[in-house]
C-alpha cells in the first residue's frame, strides 16, 4: 500500500531533507508541498539537488486539498504549527518537526518560548517523538511532536543511564557541537560565511537554550524527581551534524554495558566498543547515531559521546521513522541508506 504524504514547509532545510528521503521510500508518495514564500515554484527551482524528482509544485497551505492525504509532515517555523495544525482535518495524521508540541505542560511552553500556547488541547494530545522510547504511543497517535535535534542527542546518551540508576543525577554536563544547518535557512548575520567560517562560538549558554525544557521534562519523568543538567551548545562551521559530549559520575564499564544492552536491538543506534570515539563524519546524511563511552582520568567518572546528523536522525529521519509507525509501515523503511563519506 502506498500512503499519500503532504510536506508543509518544504522550502526549508528539514522540508528538503524529507523530500530527499521520501523520494526512495517504498510506501510513501508525496502529493502536496507547501512553501508560502516560494508558492508557484518547483522544488527544483528552490533546491537544485532535487531537480530530477517528479514532485508537485509548491503552493500555499490553504490551497492544499487534504481529503486524499494520509499524513502530513509540518516542517514549519516555531509558533507557526499551532495555528496551522489546529485548522487541519482531525482525520489527518501529523508529524510536527517544530517545537510547538514537544512540551506537555502549557506553563513549561510559556516559560521556554515566551508566549502562551495557542492550542493547549493539541498540546495535551501530542506524543513526544523520540521513537526508540515511545514506540507504542507513537503507533497509536494522531499527532507526534518531533524532538529537538540537540535534545535527541543528549537523551540518547543519558536516558538508559537515568533509568538504570548508574549515574549521579546531580552531576551531568552536556557540551554539544552543532552544525550550522540547525539554525535554519533564514538569513542571519552570525551565519554569514565570513562570520562563522574558521571559528566557533557558544550560544544560548547559561541555561537559556530552549531544548533544556525537553531535558527537564524527560529526565525528570524518568527519574521520578527533578533532574537539571548543565548544557552548553556551540555553533560549528560545518553544514550538518551534532556531537554531544556528556560528562557523568559513575562506573565507565557499567555505563558502557548499560547503553550497549539498551540499544542492542535498535536498528539506528550503535554503541561503539569501549574507548572508541564517534564522529559526525561517520553518520552524516543518515538516520544512524553512534554512541561512545570512555573512562575519565578521575576515578568514578565517564564521558559519553553521541554523534548524529541533525537534519536526519535529529529531525527529518526521525520524523519518517515516527510516520512509519503511525502508518503501520516497517519502522526502518526508507531510512537504511548508508552515511555519506567523505
Amino acid at each position: 500500500m502506498i500512503h499519500t504524504i503532504a510536506i508543509l514547509g518544504a522550502s526549508g532545510y528539514t522540508g528538503a531533507e524529507l523530500v530527499r528521503l521520501i523520494a526512495t521510500h517504498p510506501a510513501m508518495r508525496i502529493t502536496a508541498l507547501s512553501g508560502d514564500r516560494k508558492a508557484g515554484l518547483s522544488m527544483g527551482e528552490v533546491f537544485p539537488h532535487l531537480r530530477h524528482l517528479p514532485l508537485p509544485p509548491l503552493q500555499k497551505i490553504e490551497e492544499i486539498d487534504f481529503s486524499g492525504i494520509d499524513l502530513a509532515f509540518c516542517a514549519l517555523p516555531h509558533a507557526t504549527s499551532q495555528a496551522v495544525i489546529s485548522a487541519l482535518p482531525r482525520t489527518l495524521k501529523i508529524v510536527d518537526l517544530s517545537a510547538d508540541f514537544r512540551l506537555r505542560d502549557p506553563a513549561d511552553y510559556e516559560k521556554w518560548y515566551g508566549k502562551p500556547h495557542a492550542a493547549p488541547d493539541l498540546q495535551h494530545e501530542a506524543v513526544y517523538g523520540l521513537t526508540e522510547f515511545y514506540r507504542a504511543e507513537i503507533r497509536a497517535a494522531r499527532l507526534v511532536a518531533g524532538t529537538g535535534c540537540n535534545a535527541a542527542a543528549g537523551q540518547f546518551a543519558l536516558r538508559p543511564l537515568i533509568s538504570a540508576g548508574v549515574i549521579d543525577l546531580d552531576e551531568i554536563v552536556i557540551d554539544l557541537k552543532a552544525g550550522v544547518s540547525g539554525a535554519g535557512r533564514s538569513l542571519k548575520e552570525t551565519l554569514l560565511h565570513a562570520e562563522l567560517s574558521g571559528g566557533t562560538m557558544p550560544y544560548s549558554a547559561g541555561g537559556t537554550h530552549r531544548h533544556l525544557g525537553e531535558f527537564d521534562q524527560e529526565f525528570s519523568l524518568l527519574a521520578g524527581r527533578p533532574v537539571r543538567v548543565q548544557f552548553t551548545p556551540h555553533l560549528m562551521p560545518f553544514n550538518r551534524g551534532i556531537l554531544a559530549t556528556v560528562y557523568v559520575r559513575g562506573n565507565p564499564a557499567e555505563i558502557h554495558a548499560t547503553l550497549a544492552a539498551a540499544y542492542a536491538a535498535e536498528p539506528f543506534l550503535e554503541v561503539l566498543p569501549f574507548g572508541a570515539l564517534p564522529s559526525t563524519r561517520s553518520v552524516g546524511g543518515s538516520n544512524y547515531a553512534h554512541v561512545g563511552v570512555i573512562g575519565d582520568r578521575l576515578p568514578g567518572r565517564a564521558v559519553v559521546m553521541v554523534a548524529l546528523d541533525n537534519l536526519n536522525k535529529g529531525s527529518s529521519g526521525q520524523a519518517i521513522q515516527n510516520a512509519n509507525l503511525m502508518l503501520g509501515i516497517e519502522e526502518t523503511a526508507g531510512l537504511t541508506l548508508a552515511p555519506v563519506f567523505p
